[in-house]
């Protein structure tokens, strides 16, 4: 019978075209490659690249795809948790004026572990929540840059009036961006557009604020409450992307507003 050399390439298979050594000869063309003796053809496909019998006679080994987790409650929890100390501060609760404690978790929750969620979003195709968690984790962190001793920003301005007019500046941009994530989120559900509307009224306030116009202090303490109402707002969220039918014994309503078919 004619051998197989030992050697035949994949592509040698693939094309048909195989030396037969018994006869000196190449089949070119055709999958099926003739024994000696006018036997009856083999079919190369049954054969490995590597010249031997192919064995179907144990199954193949099932596919897994790897799954991810949904990164949404944990970008929530970490934007409403800085928010909400945030916030606390600037209504004054128990006197805190100074907003250096938010240092902490602005860098590490509000920052690094919403930037992850961020990252996580993109890898499951979600651009929208890819594009919120990311710039938000983004604004924590630059935000604790801004306000951190040891960044010596604030100290770098010639007065106080002209650095909080830059923080101004930095917040009407961050309402700016947050008024379009309102308007990208309309067809979601009623709960997650309030997280935006909310924040785009926090943001308007706290940044009329650092200007000075007006009373300040008033204007100043309602963006704190509305950053308070923002991040209670985020936490429901969180808290429906949590319990799902699955695992918890209640869901709770957001108001869906997607798409009928």
């Amino acid at each position: 019978m004619a051998s197989l050399p030992l050697h035949t390439t994949g592509a040698e298979v693939e094309k048909g075209t195989v030396h037969n050594t018994a006869l000196g000869s190449a089949s070119t063309g055709s999958a099926y490659a003739s024994q000696e003796g006018g036997g009856a053809p083999f079919n190369l496909r049954n054969i490995t690249p590597g010249g031997h019998p192919l064995d179907r006679s144990q199954p193949a080994f099932p596919v897994y795809h790897r799954r991810f987790g949904n990164p949404a409650p944990l970008g929530l929890c970490g934007f409403a948790l800085t928010t909400f100390v945030l916030s606390l501060i600037n209504v004054h609760a128990r006197g805190v004026t100074v907003p250096n404690v938010v240092v902490g978790p602005a860098l590490f929750y509000g920052g690094l572990a919403q930037l992850l969620a961020g990252m996580w979003e993109f890898a499951t195709g979600n651009t929208f929540g890819a594009t919120a968690f990311s710039s938000y984790g983004g604004f924590w962190l630059s935000y604790a840059f801004i306000v951190s001793p040891w960044t010596a920003i604030a100290s770098s301005y010639a007065d106080e009036a002209m650095f909080a007019d830059g923080v101004a500046f930095f917040l009407f941009g961050w309402m700016i961006f947050t008024f379009i994530m309102f308007i990208a989120s309309l067809r979601s559900s009623i709960a997650l557009s309030g997280v935006f509307f909310f924040l785009t009224i926090t943001f308007m306030l706290l940044g009329i604020s650092e200007l000075g116009v007006g009373n300040a202090n008033a204007i100043g303490i309602a963006g704190g409450a509305f950053g308070l109402i923002t991040a209670f707002n985020a936490w429901y969220v969180a808290a429906a992307n949590l319990l799902t039918p699955d695992q918890s014994l209640f869901v709770l309503p957001v108001g869906d507003m997607s798409k009928k078919d």
